[in-house]
């Protein structure tokens, strides 16, 4: 008989690889199982990157002997009262973790049960299980997991360095600390603490304790309700962003979940106001009721379905996107700091006196013809031969009439402008410190948004084509377009079918005549339908046109303006959305506190 039934061994095995991929698995498994155990403090000891050594322990309600002996079995578990699927309220469900782990290391269980005062303790090696004998454990549970994969040796050599496997475990302990700010964490590697999170009220202490005190101070409030659906949480400002979209948490129901639907809406949010290459910084927590969402379609339950997907996609949209909006001309604090810096660096040696003396300091420049023995020789040099030299100014003031008295002007939040240097930059005083506008940035933004504000009042203009173009595709893919026709109508883009599996474009947004390839456009917005379930690719085309003109159309670097013009540009950018940073995501301004320039003088 060529069909023949596996040993339990192998099956076993062969589940634990869908469940047990690398240590930071296992790490996460064993810590949602003592948070499901209402567990207060959790310990995390690791060693090698967890390859030799996992030990976590915990101070939950700890298991009887009877469920001790049951948790090391295939589906057992204390998660699903009703078995219903539909109604799952803990992280963990599916009775695989420790089975999984038992048939591919050596595990060591010691448990408190608190109801029944007593202790427990169990081993198991490859899924072959020891008897269930009385432990002295004081409190909670302790799981010792060690030589992870040595039943299965194969899967050692697909590890990754001892690095890379304690940065996926912190990583992971890291999410689910952020999920459970009232829990206390702590985790330990080869005998060093590495991570050491006291229990406090309110997440954003955690947050600030896990990403820095930098994205607390340039992070926006999110929180907004629909539907029973509830968004909470924080979201760096568009100037404060990242290389990478991995600084991006996102939580179900206190699950952590890397899940492209989310993550599309993270993008969507801020395409706008963010270079393409660069990613957003955000710690958002969705809750919604058990129905409303199915975490059973991934092994590691690290995505999610939404059984509504466009009301959960518009709310987390809609609420970034008014985040964003309130910021309004916030830059991020972080860009004043990198100023500082560079200031400090450039500042560091460049004036030297031309010799030990009480003589004035001049530029290094100055001592250019003059050589050391020369200098030492004529040491009355300044009362003899005084040096003379002017410096054309870079500032430039216009004494002209203000429409705004000035010290009412500094108490705008850009102040009042005082000066332009390398008819480029604009410094304006406050009352706090000094504001530097980059008045071609902050002009591009202005024209920007009132183009924006045009296209929605007048809609997008369409260029018909006079032969419509035909583009052949397969049959499933031209229907999911269909749905989205009317959509792409509102901008311009209309199409029509012409068979199976073909379409006719009729027309294409007018800013975009003559530098589309429709093809090449249709099958990128399928692209984008199939990766975030929304095509969003053809508004950032249209924005991106806009964003070009509005360049060309701004005040140019170079241009001088007048005390009336530089405060007009100031007053406008308080006004209009979004004017903190550029249409490339650079910032506008910097703003320096007295207290740090104060700082580069050593008066502080």
């Amino acid at each position: 008989m060529r069909i023949r039934y596996l040993p339990e061994t192998l099956i076993n095995q062969i589940a634990a690889g869908e469940v047990v991929e690398r240590p930071a698995a296992v790490v996460k498994e064993l810590v949602e199982n003592a948070l499901d155990a209402e567990a207060s403090a959790i310990d995390v000891d690791i060693v090698e990157g967890g390859k030799t050594r996992i030990v976590i322990n915990d101070n939950g309600c700890g298991m009887s002997e009877e469920e001790i002996k049951a948790a090391l079995d295939r589906h057992a578990t204390s998660k699903l009262p009703d078995d219903d699927l539909l109604n799952i309220v803990h992280l963990g469900f599916r009775g695989e973790a420790l089975a999984s782990i038992a048939a591919v290391a050596k595990i060591n269980i010691k448990t408190y049960d608190k109801e029944n005062k007593e202790g427990w303790e169990i081993a198991c090696e490859g899924g072959k299980k020891s008897g269930v004998r009385p432990s002295s454990h004081p409190e909670g549970t302790r799981i010792e997991v060690a030589d992870l994969f040595y039943a299965t040796p194969a899967r050692l050599k697909f590890l990754k360095s001892e690095r890379a496997e304690f940065g996926a475990i912190r990583d992971t302990l890291v999410r689910l600390a952020m999920a459970y700010p009232a829990v206390e964490f702590s985790l330990i590697h080869n005998g060093s603490r590495k991570l050491n999170l006291p229990a406090v009220l309110d997440s954003q202490s955690r947050l600030s304790a896990l990403l820095g005190r930098d994205f607390g101070k340039n992070s926006m409030v999110i929180k907004a309700e629909r539907e029973k659906i509830i968004i909470t949480g924080y979201a760096g400002l568009p100037t404060y962003h990242r290389g990478t979209s991995q600084y991006q948490y996102l939580f179900v129901n206190g699950r952590a979940v890397k899940d492209r639907l989310l993550h599309g809406c993270v993008r969507a949010a801020y395409a706008d106001v963010l270079h393409r290459n660069r990613h957003p910084v955000v710690a958002l927590f969705l809750d919604l009721p058990p129905e409303e969402v199915d975490v059973n379609v991934h092994p590691a339950k690290a995505e999610v379905r939404f059984r509504d997907p466009q009301l959960v996609r518009g709310l987390i949209i809609s609420a970034l996107k008014h985040a964003i909006m309130e910021g309004g001309y916030r830059t991020a604090g972080t860009v004043g700091g990198r100023t500082l810096e560079a200031l400090d660096k450039s500042a560091s040696g460049s004036f030297l006196p031309l010799y030990r003396g009480q003589g004035k300091a001049v530029p290094r420049s100055y001592t250019n013809n003059y050589t050391p023995a020369q200098l030492s020789a004529n040491h009355n040099f300044y009362e003899s031969e005084q040096v003379s030299y002017e410096i054309n100014p870079n500032a430039r003031v216009e004494e002209q009439p203000c429409s705004v008295h000035e010290e009412d002007a500094q108490g705008f939040p850009l102040g009042a402008a005082k000066a332009q240097i390398h008819e480029n930059y604009i410094i304006a005083q406050i009352k706090e410190g000094v504001v530097i506008v980059d008045q071609h940035a902050a002009h591009e933004r202005l024209v920007y948004e009132r183009f924006k504000g045009q296209l929605e009042k007048t809609g997008v203009e369409k260029q018909g084509l006079l032969t419509p173009d035909i583009i052949e595709m397969d049959e499933s893919d031209a229907e999911q377009l269909f749905e989205y026709s009317e959509t792409f109508a509102k901008l311009g883009l209309e199409i029509e079918p012409f068979g199976a599996g073909a379409i006719a474009v009729q027309s294409v947004p007018a800013l975009l005549s003559g530098r589309l390839d429709t093809k090449t456009l249709l099958f990128d917005l399928l692209d984008d339908l199939k990766e975030y379930d929304k095509a969003t690719l053809l508004e950032e085309k249209i924005n991106h046109i806009l964003a070009t003109m509005a360049c060309h159309g701004s005040v140019r670097s170079g241009r001088r303006l007048n005390a009336n013009e530089m405060n007009a540009l100031l007053r406008q950018m308080e006004e209009t959305p979004l004017s903190g940073q550029c249409n490339h995501g650079r910032p506008t301004y910097v703003c320096l506190s007295l207290n740090e320039i104060e700082k580069l003088f050593s008066r502080r």
